[in-house]
């Protein structure tokens, strides 16, 4: 296998009819959800017209090409756990429970699960796969869906609150999205949990 270039090794050794790959987006950032996707491909010889890796690795224009035609030819499902979520359970358990909410919501229940990372979330069969996204391409496909569904939600907050730049940072931690908080405050949309958001709600309780 050609570095980063993912493919159907992992799935077609897992000897099932339905296999599902699954990888989240939004770990890092300090507001919004975190976005999970589940694919399955129904078949493992279809020829694949557009790229399909890492999600991180492409270009925006490349994500929505290849979103498009995931979601025409594969079984797919996306799942989210909002920002209370995250801080009631912490980001690691909230993407687990995501994660396991979109292979939950799938048309069809899969025998077996690749899940990207080194874990597997409570009560689904499979296997973590460190780096899953550049070695399966199920979970490459999921990332590419997680990815797009948060940039996009993340798109349409910026509408509302155009302050934070959230169209352009997706809500992480930039200086320019930092300064904004420091200036506008935060909204229900952020994640009270994390550093800085932690820090500016203390700053604030300390004013009043």
């Amino acid at each position: 296998m050609k570095k980063d270039i993912p493919d159907f090794s992992l799935e077609v050794a897992v000897n099932s009819d339905f296999v599902a790959g699954v990888d989240e987006a939004g770990r890092g950032p300090l507001c919004g959800p975190v976005v999970a996707a589940a694919v399955i491909f129904k078949n493992h010889n279809v020829d694949i017209p557009v790229i399909i890796r890492d999600s991180k690795q492409m270009t925006a224009r490349q994500r929505a090409v290849a979103y498009d035609w995931i979601v025409e030819n594969t079984v797919w499902a996306v799942a989210e756990c909002s920002p209370a979520e995250i801080d009631e359970l912490n980001i690691l358990w909230a993407s687990m429970l995501a994660m396991k909410r979109a292979v939950e919501k799938l048309s069809v229940k899969p025998q077996y699960c690749l899940i990207d990372g080194n874990r597997v979330p409570e009560g689904l069969n499979g296997q973590g796969v460190v780096k899953g996204d550049a070695k399966s391409l199920s979970i490459a496909a999921a990332s590419i869906l997680a990815k797009e569904t948060r940039d996009r939600l993340m798109h349409d907050l910026a509408k509302q609150f155009p302050q934070y730049m959230w169209d352009k940072n997706a809500g992480y931690p930039t200086k320019s999205h930092l300064q904004a908080i420091e200036i506008y405050g935060i909204n229900e949309h952020y994640r009270k949990s994390f550093g800085p958001v932690k820090e500016r709600i203390k700053n604030e309780n300390s004013h009043n």
